[in-house]
């Protein structure tokens, strides 16, 4: 909820300011532990022990340095759609899917 939050945060305040780079370091942070805690769930078991969001868990973990890099050398329109990419599908979908019955 906090990582939600603070996206929302996110995208309403200035950009390229110190609190939109601290709070996007939070967030970087909140999103890590989230993708990497997911690995230890294991209720919904696909293929092997594994599910779709261990896919979208890996994805997270792989986009999110990739996403802060692309800030770091300036790269701002990458950096925009990758960290839009991270919250639509890491938080909103997979969201959407924890509180849909049955799913």
């Amino acid at each position: 909820m906090t990582a939600f939050a603070l996206g929302l945060v996110q995208f309403a305040a200035p950009k390229g300011t110190l609190p939109h780079r601290t709070i996007g370091w939070i967030w970087v942070g909140l999103m890590t532990v989230v993708a990497a805690s997911s690995f230890w769930i294991h209720a919904i078991r696909l293929v092997g022990p594994f599910s779709p969001i261990h896919l979208l868990s890996i994805f997270t973990l792989v986009v999110l340095p990739l996403a802060v890099w692309r800030a770091h050398t300036h790269r701002v329109a990458n950096h925009r759609r990758m960290m839009i990419l991270l919250f639509t599908g890491a938080l909103v979908v997979a969201g959407v899917f924890t509180l849909v019955p049955g799913a």
